[in-house]
């Protein structure tokens, strides 16, 4: 048995409040540039997704209104 299962899972947008939330005077400036860097794809990732829902509602909304 996996005991990842037995974690309670966790709620969206945990991961991030708890992002938000680090310290960041503990981390140096390599670090602090990796997070950005990490962050920057992140949010290219989110708009990637962004762009394909408002296609995908686009087409349903073309489709519907005919």
């Amino acid at each position: 048995m996996d005991t990842d299962d037995l974690e309670p899972r966790r709620r969206r947008g945990e991961a991030l409040l708890a992002l938000a939330r680090e310290d960041l005077t503990l981390l140096g400036i390599e670090e602090l540039n990796e997070r950005i860097t990490a962050l920057e794809t992140e949010i290219a990732r989110i708009r990637a997704q962004l762009e394909k829902k408002q296609g995908s509602l686009s087409a349903a909304e073309a489709l519907f209104r005919k």
